[in-house]
């Protein structure tokens, strides 16, 4: 989509099994029918939705989930660290706009370390720098790292995250530094899309650079 004349590409994730169909991040508000046409382009039935987790409190990841929430009701449950649940419910203004978000009920908390049992295992990555409760996951079977903003990629290439969007820099190094432990073999960025090639490298480069490096 075009946003103030630039054009705007983000990737969401989905994640499936034989009882749960699971959303990561949700776009910007007004995304619904895009969502849903993702949907029907993966041939998983949209009314087959079960779970949306939550990377974090930013409107281009949240942006949808009232939409979401009024079209699916109970049958669908929200998932956010517990950090980024009163931002998500409307009780805090957002960190970086000081907007209230529309209210959304948050059904299960999250915490580091978490290993839901959805699609053989995603495993929660507490990642804040870019905002306070930002979370990472990585689904165990395919050893695929879904980065959320703590990560950018461009041309396949994985990347620091963005600095003019990332008040903690030092805090988001270190989150980086903390994906370092995975096993991973795709990464899927949220700008950026899916990159496969030299991720450790890349890790090991983006850990080490000066912050003036990426700025």
């Amino acid at each position: 989509m075009n946003v103030q004349g630039h054009l705007f590409i983000i990737h969401p994730t989905l994640l499936w099994d034989e009882q749960d169909v699971i959303l990561v991040d949700t776009g910007l508000p007004g995304q619904l029918e895009l969502i849903r046409a993702a949907f029907e382009e993966a041939s998983v039935p949209f009314e087959n939705l079960t779970k949306i987790i939550v990377t974090h409190q930013d409107m281009d990841h949240i942006g949808s989930l009232p939409d979401l929430a009024q079209t699916f009701g109970d049958k669908v449950q929200v998932l956010a660290h517990e950090i980024g649940v009163p931002y998500i419910t409307g009780e805090l203004p957002l960190v970086k706009s000081k907007k209230l978000a529309q209210p959304v009920k948050v059904d299960v908390t999250l915490k580091d370390g978490d290993v839901l049992p959805y699609a053989g295992g995603i495993q929660v990555i507490f990642t804040p720098g870019h905002t306070p409760d930002h979370i990472s996951l990585y689904h165990i079977p395919s050893k695929t790292l879904i980065t959320g903003d703590a990560l950018t990629a461009t041309d396949g290439v994985l990347q620091s995250f963005n600095p003019a969007y990332t008040p903690d820099p030092d805090t988001a190094r270190q989150s980086v530094k903390k994906l370092q432990a995975l096993d991973v073999e795709t990464a899927i960025v949220y700008h950026g899309g899916v990159c496969t090639e030299h991720l450790q490298e890349r890790l090991q480069e983006i850990v080490q650079a000066a912050p003036a490096e990426n700025a």
